[in-house]
């Protein structure tokens, strides 16, 4: 449980950081041609990393909790 909380801060945090770069774009405070892209890339990176690692939960340590229960 604990984990799902940190990765739902994680996600809240990434997402108050791409609002508050796209409003200082917004603004021309800031240049994002190559900043938005970085980002994009970024959270792309990140959303795969995160399916890889809920196949792992999900198909090996799950599939290693049931042969366990099955033996008792």
């Amino acid at each position: 449980m604990m984990i799902k909380k940190i990765a739902s801060y994680v996600l809240i945090a990434v997402v108050l950081v791409v609002t508050l770069i796209s409003i200082l774009a917004v603004w021309d405070i800031i240049n994002v041609e190559n900043v938005m892209r970085k980002v994009l890339t970024s959270m792309f990176i990140l959303f795969i990393a995160a399916v890889v690692t809920l196949f792992i939960f999900a198909v090996i340590i799950k599939d290693g909790n049931t042969n366990n229960d099955r033996t008792n």
